[in-house]
């Protein structure tokens, strides 16, 4: 379950019972049911939806925060601008991203967009998969399945934690970032934690662990 949002006067929205900053208590926003029951249907929108719920989102993945607002507002009679607004300055995964009076999620799309993040800086990033998967990306390379991009994660502990959720005997696959950005593959860094990419052909992918379970 979601921890609830507060936010602090100093440093601003948080998850949790305490300021991880300077451990006041802050101002009530929101609860844990409803900000996963709101998390959901926000997450959803900007990544799957959009034309669902009733909003645009352009080629970049922006939607209008009013927009959104107000499309949330016909679901769920007790929203406030707060929890919106709360919800996204929050997010301790750093699924989103507010500029202005727009608001984009930062990866996980499957909708058609195009990100237009920085450079990655990273020499070597990490994919974590399952066995039977891995055989076939070390043949044939990454590439999107349900999703826009290809997903990469810049630890290998992350990748660790990513392929836990979909198998027991995690397979992690180390990827040449640095050589495949030299010959002109654009890598995206998204968030501190995630890469993102159309593909990745299998000459820059090799295993580092068969098994870490």
């Amino acid at each position: 379950m979601e921890k609830p949002i507060r936010r602090c006067e100093e440093h601003g929205y948080f998850r949790g019972e305490r300021c991880p900053r300077c451990d006041s208590e802050g101002t009530f926003i929101l609860g844990r049911e409803k900000t996963y029951r709101l998390g959901r249907v926000v997450s959803g929108s900007l990544r799957h939806f959009p034309d669902e719920i009733g909003i645009k989102v352009d080629a970049s993945g922006w939607a209008g925060v009013d927009e959104l607002f107000h499309a949330l507002e016909k679901r769920y009679g007790w929203i406030k601008m707060r929890h919106l607004v709360g919800l996204i300055k929050s997010d301790e995964k750093g699924r989103y991203e507010m500029s202005g009076s727009k608001v984009r999620a930062r990866y996980a799309h499957s909708i058609n967009v195009n990100l237009d993040y920085p450079q990655n800086d990273l020499e070597t990033l990490y994919y974590g998969t399952s066995e039977e998967e891995a055989d076939m990306v070390l043949s044939a390379g990454l590439k999107p399945m349900k999703q826009r991009y290809v997903h990469l994660s810049k630890t290998y502990k992350k990748s660790v934690e990513a392929a836990s959720a979909h198998t027991d005997r995690p397979i992690i696959l180390k990827i040449d970032a640095g050589e495949a950005q030299k010959d002109g593959l654009k890598i995206m860094s998204a968030t501190d934690e995630i890469a993102l990419v159309e593909e990745i052909p299998p000459k820059y992918i090799k295993i580092v662990s068969a098994d870490v379970a």
